[in-house]
């Protein structure tokens, strides 16, 4: 039996489908100006298969009769298929940022949301590697191979663009700077897994931010615990709807 989730999110749509809960396909593409018409296009492959919907854009499907169920849901069922003992999830999406707790049957105790400015998420760090003029792929690696020493205080995009441009010209090191602007954002998530119970000697790192190894790593070191990225994790909360989809059917 097959089953497909659609994750519409602000920067990109992930779709993937499983079969016998195996995932058989999966895709990223490009949200474009018109997330709703490339979502619909992406329905039309899908015909004849359960689908269930998520993301911040999903109510955009719910007119052509697509149920749909909160990121948060279908970010814990992805991460549990994955990782069944997953107790405490953190999504870096590109406009958004959830800090997830989970009870041991997987079901949502407590969660955090950032959604009303880009602090911490990937639109920041896309915006500041811009401004440091690194490929969003090497801004990571940037900032693993700089030294501790600088701070960016805002958490504010705009005023922690401004302090870039400072540190630019008086001279640090673009490495340097890579590596405050990620610390910035592991303090940012910090701050919203205290309110949770990260005493679990894992957390489960998902979304496209996951893809970004040096927020791993500082996270890791930030909060003495052992992060683990899953499979294909910008795709994890497509995977959590497939799965949902699935067992409605």
């Amino acid at each position: 039996m097959k089953s497909a989730g659609i994750d519409i999110g602000s920067r990109t749509i992930k779709t993937v489908i499983l079969e016998n809960d195996t995932v058989i396909h999966r895709e990223v593409a490009d949200a474009t100006s018109r997330p709703a018409e490339t979502a619909k296009r992406r329905l039309r492959e899908l015909r004849d298969i359960p689908v269930v919907a998520t993301g911040y854009g999903r109510s955009l499907l719910e007119l052509e009769g697509i149920p749909s169920v909160t990121e948060i849901k279908a970010c814990a069922y992805g991460t549990r298929f994955r990782a069944p003992e997953a107790q405490v999830l953190i999504d870096i999406g590109g406009q958004d940022l959830k800090t997830v707790q989970l009870d041991i049957r997987g079901r949502v105790v407590k969660f955090e949301m950032n959604d009303r400015c880009a602090a911490g998420t990937g639109k920041f760090l896309e915006i500041m590697a811009e401004k440091l003029e690194y490929t969003i792929g090497d801004f990571g690696t940037a900032a693993l191979e700089g030294s501790d020493g600088l701070t960016i205080s805002s958490l504010c995009t705009v005023f922690a663009e401004s302090e870039v441009i400072g540190l630019i010209n008086k001279g640090a090191l673009r490495t340097d700077i890579a590596r405050a602007v990620h610390k910035s954002v592991v303090r940012k998530i910090t701050g919203m897994c205290k309110r949770l119970d990260t005493s679990r000697s894992t957390i489960h790192l998902t979304g496209g931010g996951a893809l970004n190894r040096a927020v791993a790593v500082l996270l890791e070191k930030e909060l003495g615990v052992t992060i683990a990225i899953p499979e294909d994790p910008q795709s994890i909360v497509a995977l959590g709807a497939a799965v949902i989809a699935a067992r409605n059917s």
